[in-house]
């Protein structure tokens, strides 16, 4: 089963160019839902009927994005210089392999920042933290093969390996591929929905929660469920106090985040199904961050809506990890709701 969240984590796919994640999802689900179709932003939507008669709409939403960056300029000898799409702290990025994804072919290069070897800095240059506008991407070719193949606007992303470590596994892109992963296996698990079931893999949320604003809208749903990681900081360093969540815990039901307040029923509704149902789960209180839930309960004259949350160490960076224990609790929860009524 985490071959599927492999293929997934593996593809490149930053804001606005989520493309080769579309056609991976909308090729797995075919066969699996009752409708697919990708609006103008470039959503994928798949629909999972309910015969039910006057059954309510329900929008489950994961974001296909990544943080990445787009190719910004190219200088007289053939490195790039790029502008970020999406929260990167530039500590953990440095001296890092990266994939950039030209016109006909994607080329592997490094990632590094104009500051000098170790063996003769000063303490202030060892201590500064280069900004996004100091670092330059190496692929290693002449100027003149770098500008036959790349140009401007082309898609950078992060390249790392999918660790598979036992109980849990390590990617880049668990962010928000985790939560596509929970949705496709709902979707494709899901027999006798209760509800018509809109899945809505969406675009652009690293860049503002784009993508499934424009969706909700043109769905109108009755109830609003989004699928991302939150921050697992049960880390050396980190005060008990401020964990968020805790990886194998079970899944994270939001309470509230810095861009929405869950709808308190939904909550207690989520609660009190894991109870009955045995599925493990905790409570989050993230006072930072967002997810898909806030435009969605924004939409047209509000939405009821809440998060369903993946514990996630290492937001951000290529090593984020999830335990398997909390992607199949949330599967779980999931799908028992949406079957439930």
């Amino acid at each position: 089963m985490m071959e599927l969240l492999k293929n997934l984590c593996d593809l490149p796919g930053i804001p606005g160019r989520e493309e080769r994640v579309r056609t991976f999802i909308e090729k797995e689900l075919e066969g699996s839902v009752d409708e697919l179709r990708t609006d103008a932003l470039g959503n994928l939507i798949a629909l999972k009927k309910t015969n039910r008669p006057d059954a309510k709409r329900v929008m489950v939403v994961a974001h296909m994005d990544e943080i990445g960056f787009y190719v910004k300029h190219i200088d007289e000898q053939g490195f790039l210089r790029v502008f970020n799409v999406g929260y990167f702290d530039t500590r953990q990025i440095l001296a890092k392999q990266v994939l950039v994804s030209g016109r006909d072919a994607d080329f592997v290069g490094v990632m590094n920042a104009s500051i000098k070897p170790p063996h003769g800095t000063s303490e202030a240059e060892r201590n500064h933290t280069p900004a996004i506008a100091e670092l330059f991407i190496d692929l290693g070719l002449s100027a003149e093969e770098v500008k036959k193949h790349i140009r401007p606007g082309d898609m950078v992303t992060l390249k790392d390996n999918f660790v598979d470590l036992g109980q849990r596994v390590s990617s880049k892109a668990l962010d928000d591929r985790v939560g596509c992963w929970v949705l496709m296996k709902t979707l494709q698990e899901l027999e006798s929905p209760s509800y018509d079931v809109y899945g809505v893999f969406s675009v652009q949320e690293e860049v503002g929660l784009r993508g499934a604003a424009t969706s909700a809208y043109g769905l109108e749903p009755d109830l609003g469920i989004a699928l991302d990681v939150t921050m697992a900081l049960d880390i050396p360093g980190a005060k008990t106090e401020d964990q968020v969540s805790q990886l194998g815990n079970g899944v994270a039901i939001k309470v509230l985040d810095n861009r929405s307040i869950s709808t308190r029923w939904l909550v207690d509704e989520f609660i009190d199904l894991a109870e009955a149902k045995g599925t493990p789960y905790q409570l989050e209180v993230l006072t930072a961050g967002g997810t898909d839930a806030a435009p969605v309960q924004l939409s047209r004259a509000g939405v009821p809506s809440i998060t369903l949350s993946i514990p996630c160490r290492y937001v951000h960076t290529v090593t984020e990890m999830v335990d398997k224990a909390d992607l199949h609790a949330t599967v779980e929860l999931l799908k028992n709701y949406l079957g439930s009524k």
